[in-house]
């Protein structure tokens, strides 16, 4: 997707935006994460230790990291990765840039662990997928409903990966995002090429346009799919699938 340019305003607010976070970075490092009535909190479950509200620190920090990522997630998906600031991303976590630092040195930071972890889910979905001993068609039917649920799991990160991949792979940090793309374009051709090799889908079918359309049509679903929402994942995929296979097997 093309990025707009910006406006001399535009551009302005930014800089100033990142110099602000700049110096909450500089004052506020190991500032403490949000409210101070959770001291208070703390220090109540300690003087009883059997109370049901006692967690690990571990436990507290890796889901206060985890809920980071979800907001910062839907703050990269709705304002776009140069558009969005450490500051914006605290804002809509409620609590001081400084605070943010705290867990995460950076916006890149936060960025590639949204984007590793769900092509780390999607990949061990695929791989269960091409590990299991299903044909073509089967194969191509359990590929789509991955996909879907990985769009119910990270629709943020997908909106991310679709608009922002392009321009991110340019860094070294970002790489992998080819690697990734090569995998997922061979993944899914060879499963056209073996339907169409073992007389499952139509032999005069154009394997490599039938793969972008299928990618294409499968994925933008994650600009208009909320999670909870009237169908499941599965739902979903059967109603794809059901129109796209009536098009591509064999007319009896």
């Amino acid at each position: 997707m093309p990025t707009q340019k910006q406006t001399p305003n535009q551009q302005s607010r930014q800089d100033q935006e990142s110099r602000q976070d700049q110096q909450s970075r500089q004052d506020q490092r190991q500032a403490p994460d949000r409210k101070p009535s959770r001291k208070r909190t703390d220090q109540s479950n300690r003087a009883n230790p059997t109370s049901p509200a006692t967690t690990s620190p571990a436990k507290d920090q890796g889901e206060r990291r985890s809920e980071l990522l979800r907001i910062a997630a839907d703050v990269f998906a709705e304002q776009g990765y140069k558009a969005t600031t450490v500051r914006k991303i605290a804002d809509a976590a409620g609590m001081l840039a400084g605070s943010l630092y705290y867990h995460f040195d950076s916006k890149e930071s936060m960025l590639e662990e949204i984007l590793r972890t769900f092509l780390t889910e999607l990949w061990d979905g695929y791989e269960a997928v091409l590990a299991a001993p299903l044909g073509p068609r089967e194969t191509l039917e359990a590929l789509v409903t991955e996909s879907f649920r990985e769009i119910d799991r990270h629709r943020a990160a997908v909106a991310i990966y679709q608009k922002e991949s392009r321009h991110l792979v340019a860094q070294t940090r970002f790489e992998y995002l080819l690697e990734s793309q090569r995998r997922f374009e061979k993944t899914w051709l060879t499963t056209l090429e073996r339907g169409v090799a073992d007389g499952v889908f139509r032999a005069d079918l154009d394997v490599r346009l039938t793969y972008r359309f299928v990618r294409d049509t499968v994925w933008v679903a994650a600009s208009w799919y909320r999670p909870g929402g009237g169908h499941s994942p599965e739902e979903i995929a059967r109603q794809y699938l059901s129109m796209v296979l009536d098009g591509i097997a064999v007319r009896a």
